[in-house]
């Protein structure tokens, strides 16, 4: 089973352990599923965690921690166009679609409502579902 994680679930996994995203995280390292993610999701990931909100909160060295164990997942190199019927409302979430096409996975997990992405529900074989849907459903 293939899972993309939302950066935003990366990120709320070190901040708030034993809640949803910490288990999906933690249950990725335990091999419970393989995780997706691409070079670009790790630039943001690296981008954001210096945001101040977030330095002040997340020492570098738990994000340093998590990216070396997202360099064991599959790692996206190259992400493609999205099809043009798949309508994304907030272009900063385009590429964990894209991500969901080029990896075929059967799950994209978020933690955004604002953005739109459950909107979705699903994009070609990927279901997109809230944190707690996912540990429902799969954990």
């Amino acid at each position: 089973m293939r899972v993309i994680l939302d950066t935003n679930v990366l990120l709320a996994a070190l901040i708030s352990p034993h809640a949803p995203p910490d288990d999906i995280y933690r249950a990725w390292r335990g091999k419970r599923f393989d995780l997706v993610t691409s070079v670009v999701q790790l630039d943001e990931l690296r981008r954001v965690s210096r945001y101040p909100k977030l330095k002040s909160i997340l020492p570098a060295h738990r994000i340093g921690t998590m990216i070396n164990n997202l360099q064991r997942a599959i790692v996206l190199e190259a992400l493609p166009v999205l099809p043009a019927d798949v309508v994304v409302n907030d272009p900063n979430d385009v590429f964990l679609v894209a991500m969901a096409v080029a990896a075929g996975a059967d799950f994209l997990v978020t933690g955004d409502r604002k953005a739109g992405l459950l909107s979705l529900q699903s994009v070609g074989r990927t279901r997109i579902l809230s944190q707690a849907q996912f540990c429902a459903a799969v954990l």
